[in-house]
């Protein structure tokens, strides 16, 4: 008897540890917003390709985990991209992209480089072209299918929403374009407005009404 409780005692140990090492080390929200509609059918796709859609901003907020050993429970950080051409383009030459980065103004110095490590981590080639790193207070409000409103101070805004059925114009939209990064349960939503009033890509924007964002989950 003492044999198999110790065995069981040891199985569950085993298990434990096992449920350790493919606990998530760090998840959270995300938020995506392009300059062409993401969800769209061929024919809008093809009219805007070339022309639009090499701005984008990725916003990861963190609900718990750390990178490199640094915790970052609360702290999120924007990326502000500028490609050569439209992102998602199979045909196009997009790099080298440049790129704005928007830490955590609560973060401290550690979690400041960590959430820079972790957005190129996760943006890849998109975000290894940074020429500037800003720090703002940095606020995102997710509500009900899709609604989300995020500020990175002055620098950047986004606010979205669910789509409507008013918002189908031919009939044939789909994910056209995928996200730019890992995430789970992305779901296509509605951008109200999306702006960036940084410096260092040389141009600031401001989109309004378009098919071009993404709410959904990442964990690493």
């Amino acid at each position: 008897m003492r044999m198999l409780r110790l065995t069981a005692a040891i199985g569950w140990a085993l298990m434990a540890l096992a449920g350790g090492a493919w606990a998530a080390q760090i998840e959270g929200d995300y938020l995506e917003v392009r300059s062409a509609d993401v969800y769209t059918g061929a024919c809008v796709a093809n009219s805007e390709v070339g022309l639009v859609g090499n701005q984008a901003i990725m916003v990861w907020r963190v609900g718990q985990g750390s990178w490199q050993g640094v915790p970052l429970d609360g702290l999120s950080v924007v990326g502000v991209v500028k490609a050569r051409t439209t992102l998602g383009d199979p045909f196009g030459k997009p790099y080298p992209a440049r790129s704005v980065l928007i830490v955590d103004a609560r973060a401290d110095a550690r979690q400041r480089q960590a959430l820079q490590g972790f957005a190129k981590a996760m943006g890849g080639e998109l975000l290894q072209n940074v020429v500037a790193v800003e720090s703002a207070p940095i606020s995102m409000e997710a509500g009900a299918h899709g609604a989300v409103k995020m500020t990175a101070g002055r620098l950047a805004r986004v606010e979205t929403r669910c789509l409507h059925e008013g918002d189908h114009l031919c009939g044939n939209e789909e994910v056209y374009y995928p996200p730019l990064t890992k995430v789970s349960d992305a779901m296509p939503v509605y951008t109200i407005v999306d702006e960036f009033r940084g410096d260092g890509l040389g141009v600031h924007w401001r989109h309004v009404d378009k098919r071009s964002a993404f709410v959904g989950h990442f964990s690493l």
